[in-house]
């Protein structure tokens, strides 16, 4: 059977790259990230949000550490996520002056678990290769892995020269996007293999190339995947706001992830004004999990409405159990095994509801216009329950949380 876990295993074989306690590449399930917003010289904001977007799921949380205040508290935020006993491996993000501030502040140094480099960022010319080892030395003293994340709004000018005067000289110049292309993915291999020559083992380098166009991305990733087995970290850059953001996030991965390329993966959502930075963390789950790659949270069908469906109920009830079930698994996730894998259905008229609640672990079918007002109750294909009046809500979230209780096994306590 070709499913898509087994297009990873079969199509790319990475090398694995250990970030704190968390396996990436090698076969491991495929990480989510996500990074924060706060300025990281507000310890006390960057500690909260990095400890909400660890709540939400995200494995593994990058900060910036851009000045000299800033990485200054990097091993205080350590300390008091590991106090708040949240262990999320922290990445840095440098630019411009990471060697400076990784060689000046060895306690930021060593209480990261990964740094994240732009070779577009480090330097130029002499400087460049000076400070790019500055780095790489500092990662191979401290063994912490690193990314080489090369962005296509900040690629190295001169090799970018180098690329263009190349293709200029052909006898069949290629399109600029092709131009572009070559460059992210030069620029990644060969400050790749300048990490190894430093001392940085592949076993501790992870690459990337990201681009903000979604057949852009594809290609140059599927390009890159075939000429290295570095593990890959996927994201779209700058992918925008709302909708858009989430729609062409899910058109790149979802191509390249089902090919069997990416490692780690981060949505790179902007936020509404005030909006919730966790959003990225569940649209990244999300796309795993539609996708069968991996589990997070039960997932609640529900179907989309029609004339049939002129009550509200059943969407709200689709929203408060999807709501429900999502802050239930902070708890679940360590109680029990296997609750990830639940599935719901709450469905709004008889034309599909019996059958699509029948097929989850738990349904309900509510009734639609002109329906009898009753609302059975589906577990495990079996009818189980009518359920009626004005609690249907609370009395469907019991039968949830009875069916946790009851079908998934307790996890052992360690020690």
């Amino acid at each position: 059977m070709n499913t898509p876990q087994n297009n990873i295993n079969k199509h790319r074989n990475s090398v694995g790259v250990r970030i704190g306690q968390v396996n990436v590449g090698g076969g491991a399930p495929v990480v989510v990230q996500s990074m924060t917003n706060t300025d990281t010289e507000d310890e006390s904001a960057t500690v909260l949000q990095v400890a909400q977007l660890a709540r939400a799921g995200s494995e593994l949380v990058r900060i910036t550490v851009n000045t000299a205040a800033a990485a200054k508290v990097v091993s205080a935020i350590r300390a008091r996520l590991d106090d708040m006993d949240c262990h999320v491996p922290l990445v840095g993000d440098f630019h411009f002056n990471g060697h400076k501030l990784l060689t000046e502040y060895p306690d930021c140094a060593q209480a990261l678990a990964k740094y994240r480099i732009n070779p577009g960022n480090v330097g130029h010319g002499k400087k460049r290769d000076e400070q790019f080892a500055i780095m790489i030395e500092t990662a191979c003293k401290y063994d912490k892995p690193v990314r080489i994340g090369v962005n296509w709004g900040s690629l190295d000018p001169e090799l970018l020269a180098r690329i263009m005067d190349k293709n200029a000289a052909s006898s069949e110049p290629k399109d600029a996007g092709y131009v572009m292309r070559e460059a992210l993915i030069t620029s990644a291999l060969e400050s790749a293999a300048k990490a190894e020559e430093i001392g940085l083992s592949r076993d501790r380098i992870i690459l990337s190339c990201k681009v903000s166009g979604v057949q852009d991305l594809i290609a140059v990733y599927r390009d890159l995947a075939a000429c290295c087995n570095y593990a890959l970290h996927l994201g779209l850059t700058e992918a925008g706001m709302g909708s858009k953001g989430i729609v062409a996030s899910t058109a790149a991965l979802s191509v390249l992830l089902q090919e069997g390329i990416g490692d780690t993966i981060r949505i790179s959502l902007t936020p509404e004004p005030g909006g919730d930075r966790t959003r990225e963390v569940l649209v990244a789950q999300e796309i795993l999990q539609t996708m069968g790659l991996r589990a997070f949270a039960p997932l609640v069908a529900a179907c989309p409405g029609c004339g049939r469906t002129t009550s509200t109920t059943f969407q709200e009830l689709a929203e408060s159990i999807q709501s429900y079930v999502r802050n239930q698994m902070i708890v679940w996730r360590e109680q029990y095994d296997g609750v990830e894998n639940m599935t719901l259905a709450v469905m709004g008229c008889v034309v599909n509801g019996p059958g699509e609640s029948k097929h989850a672990n738990i349904g309900i079918s509510l009734p639609g216009s002109g329906e009898r007002s009753v609302a059975p109750v589906y577990v495990d294909g079996q009818k189980s329950v009518t359920l009626k009046g004005d609690n249907i809500a609370g009395e469907f979230r019991e039968i949830v949380d009875k069916y946790v209780q009851t079908k998934y096994p307790k996890k052992v306590a360690n020690g």
